[in-house]
């Protein structure tokens, strides 16, 4: 029986500096938990060691595996709460790699994610690690362990394989994609994670805000059938793609989560979920039929929405649905591939979807390549009009594996000296520069905005008269956080 260590690295308090210690939400690993389900389901023996939740250094990590371990394969599955979040926590798993290796030299390591497929020949040359795995996972990792404990040292046949002979790199083809999600990775093995360490993200327990010590993040499927400039989605998979786990097969985790752990803060992690009617009606149904009450948060783009899913989304329990908006100006939105729909469309679609009593986050973006600081002030104007229940203000990033990353490196644009300049939240954080705008100038527009909307008087009344007190009080405490930025001179 081969055994396989899993590590979720991370570390949140560089990535989310003062923001960590409350605000910030701790997930749990989901891609660690699907590939341990699937490994277990092939016959071996499968750990998960969640560094991020638990709050350990690269040292205690090594330490940790030396004392309780003897695997025949180490994988640092670096992912993030959503795919472009691979990328800040590559400093955190270097570190956890360097550190194993000083106490054995003989483990051996893998990395997958969404970065390391985006860069994997980078990976392997920088990192201290034996493999690395550019396609979707499972089966390589499978694969590899079992070559290792053979002690054949032939990986020539395993698909999506990086690995080193001598000096010369080896590069295997890719994998094709999974086909039976059902059968061969239903579900995460969340009796492997230390669930009493998860917390949900703030607002999504705005209407019980003391409610966050107790959630969960699951797919109910994977891929994105869209191509926006900006999004890293399709690296590990290799095209755009989308598929889809059975209603029943998402509903036995729901069942898990709620019956077994107490759990009904939930966050669906798909790239796009409110997209195929049979799928999104089907889980909705089950869930309906079983009355549960659930707090669950989900994607959705404005023209995927349709007036039909409102009253089933939000009769199973759908209380947050997360919009790409991204930018007020629609020449900017067809810059990126995101212009299907008009400023008009956005703003009625928030407001039925409102009127439907599910919460809206805008997630909006400043610094993408038209971006003039006209065109940032729309963005901020359209989304102080709107009024969301929450809003998300990201720079643009040229993230490993996008359209904007190969844009950056074609144009010799500057990118972060460090993994963690990716970090939204970090001291390091280095944003794209615009056709018109130096990258400090987004930075500071960025963080500007985000105080002027959640100090506006409008945004807090409502925040108020709907949520109450103590949501008021959380909203106003988190304004008074203020992110260090090296870029703007901290």
């Amino acid at each position: 029986m081969e055994n396989i260590l899993l590590i979720n690295p991370g570390c949140n308090s560089a990535v989310y500096q003062a923001l960590n210690s409350k605000l910030a939400a701790i997930e749990p690993p989901a891609f660690a938990g699907l590939f341990a389900t699937y490994l277990r389901n092939k016959k071996c023996s499968v750990d998960i060691v969640d560094a991020a939740a638990l709050s350990l250094s690269p040292q205690q990590v090594a330490g940790f595996v030396s004392e309780n371990y003897n695997p025949d394969l180490i994988v640092l599955v670096v992912y993030g709460f959503q795919p472009s979040a691979s990328t800040q926590n590559m400093v955190a798993a270097g570190e956890i790699c360097s550190a194993l290796k000083t106490i054995n030299k003989n483990y051996k390591i893998m990395m997958t994610g969404t970065h390391i497929a985006a860069l994997p020949e980078r990976t392997l040359r920088e990192e201290n690690i034996d493999f690395v795995c550019s396609g979707e996972g499972p089966k390589t990792i499978l694969l590899t362990a079992q070559a290792i404990a053979k002690k054949t040292n032939n990986f020539s046949d395993i698909p999506s394989l990086w690995y080193k002979s001598g000096d010369k790199i080896i590069a295997n083809p890719r994998d094709s994609l999974m086909e039976n999600l059902d059968g061969e990775m239903p579900g995460i093995a969340w009796d492997l994670l230390p669930m009493e360490k998860y917390r949900a993200h703030n607002w999504h327990c705005f209407e019980n805000i003391n409610s966050r010590q107790s959630c969960a993040s699951m797919h109910t499927s994977l891929g994105c059938p869209y191509n926006c400039s900006f999004c890293c989605i399709h690296t590990p998979f290799g095209k755009p793609c989308y598929r889809m786990w059975k209603p029943e097969t998402v509903i036995k985790e729901i069942d898990i989560l709620l019956n077994k752990y107490g759990i009904r803060n939930i966050k669906f992690i798909d790239e796009m979920f409110v997209l195929h009617k049979p799928h999104v009606f089907g889980i909705c149904d089950l869930i309906i039929e079983r009355g549960y009450d659930l707090n669950i948060w989900a994607y959705a783009r404005i023209d995927s929405i349709k007036d039909e899913f409102l009253d089933k989304l939000s009769k199973a329990g759908i209380r947050w649905l997360a919009l790409g908006i991204e930018s007020g100006s629609k020449y900017v939105r067809d810059g990126v591939s995101k212009g299907r729909f008009s400023t008009e469309d956005v703003i009625d679609r928030v407001k039925k979807i409102q009127n439907a009593g599910i919460n809206v986050i805008g997630n909006y973006m400043f610094g993408l390549p038209d971006d003039t600081l006209e065109s940032m002030q729309e963005t901020l104007g359209l989304a102080m009009e709107i009024n969301c229940e929450f809003a998300n203000f990201y720079c643009a990033m040229a993230y490993p594996g996008s359209q904007l990353y190969k844009m950056a490196v074609e144009g010799n644009l500057d990118l972060p000296d460090s993994w963690l300049g990716y970090s939204q939240h970090g001291y390091e954080t280095l944003p794209l520069r615009t056709k018109a705008l130096s990258a400090a100038e987004v930075l500071q527009f960025r963080d500007n905005a985000f105080i002027k909307y959640f100090t506006d008087k409008k945004y807090l009344s409502m925040i108020k008269n709907k949520f109450g007190q103590d949501a008021f009080d959380h909203v106003k405490n988190m304004t008074k956080v203020k992110l260090k930025r090296k870029l703007l001179g901290d």
